[in-house]
């Protein structure tokens, strides 16, 4: 019984921890929805297509890209965000195993 208690409050802690920081950045979160939604509409054909064909970012995205390189906080929390969701198309799509 008290390891079933303690892991509940690890997992509150974690949970709380994690909302705390999304709740941090505004702005960061306004970017990983928009990213989270591009994924989720992409087709499969459309993921491999600009796996084979990369394309340059916009000026937008590589400042974002800076950003999140320069504060590894703000990154931690962009990627928690949107991997499961990326993650997750790729297997979908057969990009990993």
């Amino acid at each position: 019984m008290t390891k079933r208690i303690c892991l509940s409050v690890v997992v509150s802690t974690l949970l709380f921890a994690g909302v705390a920081s999304a709740q941090e950045y505004p702005m960061l979160n306004l970017v990983a929805d928009k990213v989270i939604q591009k994924y989720q509409q992409m087709s499969c054909e459309q993921m491999w297509q600009q796996k084979l064909n990369p394309q340059p970012k916009p000026q937008k995205e590589q400042e974002m890209l800076q950003v999140l390189k320069a504060d590894p906080q703000m990154r931690t929390v962009f990627i928690n965000k949107v991997a499961p969701v990326i993650v997750n198309k790729m297997f979908d799509c057969g990009m990993i195993p």
